[in-house]
Protein backbone atom coordinates (compact mmCIF):
# COMPACT_ATOMS: atom_id res chain seq x y z
CA UNK A 1 0.00 0.00 0.00
CA UNK A 2 1.62 3.35 -0.95
CA UNK A 3 1.67 6.22 1.60
CA UNK A 4 -0.86 8.91 0.38
CA UNK A 5 -0.30 12.73 -0.15
CA UNK A 6 -1.66 15.26 2.15
CA UNK A 7 -2.65 18.34 0.28
CA UNK A 8 -3.56 21.01 2.59
CA UNK A 9 -5.08 24.02 0.41
CA UNK A 10 -7.92 26.25 0.90
CA UNK A 11 -8.72 28.16 -2.41
CA UNK A 12 -10.10 25.71 -4.68
CA UNK A 13 -8.40 27.35 -8.01
CA UNK A 14 -4.95 26.64 -6.55
CA UNK A 15 -6.41 23.20 -5.22
CA UNK A 16 -7.65 22.39 -8.72
CA UNK A 17 -4.40 22.89 -10.15
CA UNK A 18 -2.41 20.56 -7.90
CA UNK A 19 -4.73 18.33 -8.21
CA UNK A 20 -4.56 18.47 -12.43
CA UNK A 21 -0.93 18.25 -11.93
CA UNK A 22 -0.59 15.63 -9.62
CA UNK A 23 -2.54 13.20 -11.86
CA UNK A 24 -0.35 13.89 -15.17
CA UNK A 25 2.45 13.05 -13.04
CA UNK A 26 0.84 9.50 -12.82
CA UNK A 27 1.40 8.92 -9.35
CA UNK A 28 -0.46 6.06 -7.72
CA UNK A 29 -0.71 7.87 -4.45
CA UNK A 30 -4.15 8.87 -3.21
CA UNK A 31 -4.34 12.55 -2.71
CA UNK A 32 -5.90 13.19 0.81
CA UNK A 33 -7.13 16.96 0.50
CA UNK A 34 -7.82 19.12 3.52
CA UNK A 35 -9.14 22.72 3.26
CA UNK A 36 -8.03 24.19 6.58
CA UNK A 37 -5.17 23.98 9.61
CA UNK A 38 -7.18 22.25 12.10
CA UNK A 39 -8.48 19.21 9.27
CA UNK A 40 -4.58 18.59 8.82
CA UNK A 41 -4.02 18.46 13.01
CA UNK A 42 -7.23 16.34 13.17
CA UNK A 43 -6.01 14.03 10.23
CA UNK A 44 -2.07 13.76 11.25
CA UNK A 45 -3.19 12.93 14.74
CA UNK A 46 -6.24 10.77 13.69
CA UNK A 47 -8.64 12.44 16.04
CA UNK A 48 -12.12 13.76 15.17
CA UNK A 49 -13.65 12.62 11.55
CA UNK A 50 -10.39 11.13 11.31
CA UNK A 51 -10.09 8.73 14.38
CA UNK A 52 -10.32 5.92 12.44
CA UNK A 53 -8.24 6.57 9.52
CA UNK A 54 -5.61 4.12 8.62
CA UNK A 55 -2.87 4.11 11.09
CA UNK A 56 0.51 6.08 9.29
CA UNK A 57 1.54 9.13 8.03
CA UNK A 58 1.46 10.72 4.76
CA UNK A 59 4.55 10.44 2.25
CA UNK A 60 4.43 14.24 2.18
CA UNK A 61 2.81 17.06 3.18
CA UNK A 62 2.39 19.90 0.72
CA UNK A 63 0.95 22.64 2.83
CA UNK A 64 -0.04 26.28 2.07
CA UNK A 65 1.47 28.50 4.52
CA UNK A 66 -1.97 30.90 4.69
CA UNK A 67 -4.93 28.36 5.67
CA UNK A 68 -8.27 29.51 7.92
CA UNK A 69 -8.41 28.13 11.34
CA UNK A 70 -4.62 27.17 12.32
CA UNK A 71 -2.12 28.84 9.67
CA UNK A 72 0.09 26.84 7.98
CA UNK A 73 3.33 27.77 10.11
CA UNK A 74 1.14 26.74 13.37
CA UNK A 75 0.43 23.24 11.46
CA UNK A 76 4.16 22.78 10.70
CA UNK A 77 5.20 23.58 13.94
CA UNK A 78 2.77 21.34 15.34
CA UNK A 79 3.96 18.77 13.29
CA UNK A 80 7.74 19.29 13.99
CA UNK A 81 6.80 19.30 17.35
CA UNK A 82 5.45 16.02 17.69
CA UNK A 83 7.68 12.81 18.04
CA UNK A 84 4.82 10.56 15.62
CA UNK A 85 5.37 13.49 13.27
CA UNK A 86 7.93 15.20 12.81
CA UNK A 87 9.77 12.90 9.92
CA UNK A 88 7.02 13.64 7.78
CA UNK A 89 8.16 15.39 4.76
CA UNK A 90 6.84 19.15 4.88
CA UNK A 91 6.82 21.29 1.85
CA UNK A 92 5.22 24.77 2.43
CA UNK A 93 3.34 25.77 -1.34
CA UNK A 94 2.61 29.21 -1.24
CA UNK A 95 1.78 32.25 -3.13
CA UNK A 96 4.31 34.33 -0.71
CA UNK A 97 7.63 35.37 -1.32
CA UNK A 98 7.66 37.26 1.72
CA UNK A 99 11.02 37.19 3.69
CA UNK A 100 9.81 36.46 7.11
CA UNK A 101 7.29 33.52 6.22
CA UNK A 102 10.41 32.07 4.26
CA UNK A 103 12.62 32.41 7.27
CA UNK A 104 9.87 31.28 9.98
CA UNK A 105 9.18 28.25 7.80
CA UNK A 106 12.67 27.01 7.57
CA UNK A 107 12.96 27.85 11.15
CA UNK A 108 10.05 25.55 11.92
CA UNK A 109 11.89 22.69 10.21
CA UNK A 110 9.47 22.51 6.41
CA UNK A 111 11.81 20.41 3.52
CA UNK A 112 11.07 22.48 0.73
CA UNK A 113 9.37 26.28 0.03
CA UNK A 114 7.67 26.36 -2.76
CA UNK A 115 6.60 29.83 -4.42
CA UNK A 116 3.62 28.90 -6.45
CA UNK A 117 4.08 29.88 -10.17
CA UNK A 118 1.68 31.99 -11.98
CA UNK A 119 2.08 30.23 -15.57
CA UNK A 120 -0.41 27.14 -15.77
CA UNK A 121 2.48 24.77 -17.14
CA UNK A 122 5.32 26.37 -14.80
CA UNK A 123 3.02 25.39 -11.89
CA UNK A 124 1.82 21.56 -13.29
CA UNK A 125 5.54 20.81 -14.01
CA UNK A 126 6.66 22.15 -9.94
CA UNK A 127 3.52 20.19 -8.69
CA UNK A 128 4.56 16.79 -10.67
CA UNK A 129 8.44 17.23 -10.08
CA UNK A 130 7.61 17.65 -6.26
CA UNK A 131 5.08 14.43 -6.14
CA UNK A 132 7.75 12.31 -7.48
CA UNK A 133 10.51 13.27 -5.57
CA UNK A 134 9.24 12.61 -2.49
CA UNK A 135 6.50 10.18 -3.37
CA UNK A 136 8.49 8.18 -5.36
CA UNK A 137 12.69 9.34 -5.03
CA UNK A 138 12.77 10.43 -1.35
CA UNK A 139 14.35 7.79 1.18
CA UNK A 140 12.38 7.73 4.03
CA UNK A 141 13.82 7.86 7.68
CA UNK A 142 15.47 4.79 9.34
CA UNK A 143 13.08 3.28 10.93
CA UNK A 144 10.06 4.34 9.45
CA UNK A 145 7.54 2.02 7.80
CA UNK A 146 8.51 1.55 4.40
CA UNK A 147 5.77 1.16 2.47
CA UNK A 148 5.39 -0.81 -1.11
CA UNK A 149 6.29 1.97 -3.79
CA UNK A 150 5.12 2.19 -7.61
CA UNK A 151 6.59 -1.05 -8.55
CA UNK A 152 4.77 -2.88 -5.97
CA UNK A 153 7.54 -4.55 -4.67
CA UNK A 154 7.87 -4.16 -0.95
CA UNK A 155 11.42 -2.63 0.10
CA UNK A 156 12.67 -1.75 -2.97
Amino acid sequence: MLKPILLVEDNPHDLELTLVALERSQLANEVVVLRDGAEALDYLNRRGAYAERVDGNPAVMLLDLKLPKVDGLEVLKAVRDSAELRSIPVVMLTSSREEPDLKRAYELGVNAYVVKPVAFRDFVAAIADLGVFWAVLNEPPPGSLRLERRTGRAGD
